[in-house]
């Protein structure tokens, strides 16, 4: 039985014995075979894909549905708008060259009435030195390089104005603080108003807002001192939403200040000042100032 047994497994002991001296003897030529093959399947996965092959899906795009996207609008400056009723229109195109020239060296940012700014200009009483002043914008006049901005702050308890132009070469920044809107496009009337609402901080710090946010509006309506007022502020003709008439005028009043109203105002078609025509002539010229 074990001879048998002994016999049979010579024959296999013999063949796994040529294996394994096959395996010593040609070593390179399996490893070779192998980088072929290999070499084989690279080149096929590298080449066009063949009809039916796997292809992986595109890659998903995620879109924030929860944040409103940011209207794409240009912004227009006003100052850039001539006045209505011009007569020399060469006049305010030679202007505005200027001002573009201007805006080249000085960083004037968008803001409106009811920013609050921080502007560094160049003291005109000591050579080489600047002073700053931080206020709310109350106020936007003029056109063209006579454009102006007014500031105010109080300050120890009295209130400060200063009127800032635009492009006066004395300005070496203006640094937007803090964006916000507010109700009224004219905010002048904070002069007759509590001082709490026109007191901040000098050293303030920037409050940052994201580029696809919108300004947002500050729907803020302040208390007035007892009258008397700079201005009738109660009368239609201003316009004015962000006062609480309720706590400092009665009744009679207000319907005495109704008196003023002029409702067939809003529908005189000879007052629309339509400047479509002139923002897009305009926006011609600041593309070919920016490319030049």
């Amino acid at each position: 039985m074990a001879a048998c047994v002994a016999g049979s497994c010579g024959p296999l002991l013999g063949l796994s014995w040529s294996f394994r001296t096959a395996r010593v003897l040609f070593p390179a030529s399996a490893s070779v075979a192998c980088g072929a093959h290999a070499g084989h399947a690279r080149q096929q996965s590298t080449g066009p894909s063949e009809p039916g092959a796997f292809q992986p899906p595109p890659k998903p795009v995620i879109v924030d549905t929860r944040r409103p996207a940011r209207s794409q609008k240009r912004f227009l400056s006003p100052e850039f708008i001539p006045p209505r009723g011009r007569t020399n229109p060469l006049k305010f195109q030679i202007e505005r060259k200027d001002m573009l020239e201007r805006r080249k060296v000085l960083h004037i940012p968008e803001f409106y009435v009811g920013h609050i700014l921080r502007v560094t200009t160049a003291d005109p009483y000591a050579k080489g030195k600047t002073s700053q002043f931080l206020g709310i914008c109350i106020q936007r006049s003029g056109s063209g390089l006579g454009a102006t901005f007014i500031l105010r702050n109080t300050i120890e308890g009295q209130g400060v104005e200063i009127c800032f132009e635009l492009y006066n070469p004395r300005i070496h920044e203006i640094q937007v603080v803090k964006l916000e809107k507010r109700l009224d496009r004219s905010l002048l009337y904070l002069r007759d108003a509590l001082p709490e609402y026109s007191t901040f901080d000098v050293n303030m710090k920037p409050v940052t807002l994201e580029s696809d946010q919108e300004v947002p509006v500050n729907q803020l309506k302040v208390k007035m001192k007892p009258k008397p007022w700079s201005k009738r502020w109660e009368r239609p003709n201003f316009n004015i939403k962000g006062i609480r008439f309720d706590l400092c005028l009665t009744e009679e009043q207000m319907k005495e200040a109704q008196k003023w109203n002029k409702p067939w105002l809003e529908f005189d078609m000879m007052r629309k000042y339509d400047t479509s025509k002139l923002e897009a002539q305009i926006w011609d010229e600041i593309q070919a100032a920016e490319k030049s």
